[in-house]
C-alpha cells in the first residue's frame, strides 16, 4: 500500500482484507472492528487525546495523526487486528505469528509515542499534562 496519509481508512483496510472497495456488504462490520481497534490504540495512548473513530467511508489516516511514521505502523496494526476478527487464519501457527506481530507493534507504537512526547518536552511542551493523562 502506498504511503498516502489521505487514504480512506475503511477502504485501505478493506483492500488489505481482500474485500472489493465497491462492495459495501461488510462496511458496517469492518467499520465496527476498526473503531474497536482505535479504542484499543486510545487506551495505549496512541492517537488524539479525545479518541478517534470512523463514522464514514471518507475518514482518512491523516485525520488520525499527522505523524507519517506512526500512521504507517497504525495501518499495519489495524489490519492485523481486523484480520484476526474478520478473517481468522485456520492455522494456529499463522494466528500465533499474527498475535506476536501485534504485540511487537503495540510495543513499538507506545515507544514511538513516548519518543514524540520527549521531543515535545524538549521543545517546551507540557510534561505535566502528559503525565496526568496516564495516571
Amino acid at each position: 500500500m502506498p504511503l498516502v496519509e489521505n487514504q480512506s481508512i475503511l477502504m485501505s483496510i478493506k483492500n488489505l482484507l481482500n474485500v472489493y472497495e465497491s462492495d459495501p456488504a461488510f462496511d458496517t462490520q469492518i467499520g465496527m472492528f476498526i473503531n474497536e481497534i482505535f479504542m484499543t490504540l486510545h487506551q495505549l495512548g496512541i492517537g488524539p487525546d479525545e479518541g478517534f473513530s470512523i463514522n464514514e467511508a471518507s475518514t482518512t489516516w491523516s485525520e488520525f495523526s499527522k505523524d507519517k511514521t506512526l500512521i504507517e505502523a497504525v495501518k499495519t496494526y489495524v489490519y492485523y487486528k481486523a484480520r484476526l476478527v474478520f478473517d481468522p487464519p485456520a492455522s494456529s501457527v499463522v494466528s500465533d505469528a499474527i498475535n506476536s506481530r501485534i504485540a511487537e507493534l503495540e510495543w513499538r507504537l507506545v515507544a514511538q509515542n513516548e519518543r514524540n512526547w520527549n521531543q515535545n518536552e524538549s521543545e517546551g511542551g507540557e510534561t505535566l499534562e502528559i503525565l496526568c493523562r496516564y495516571q
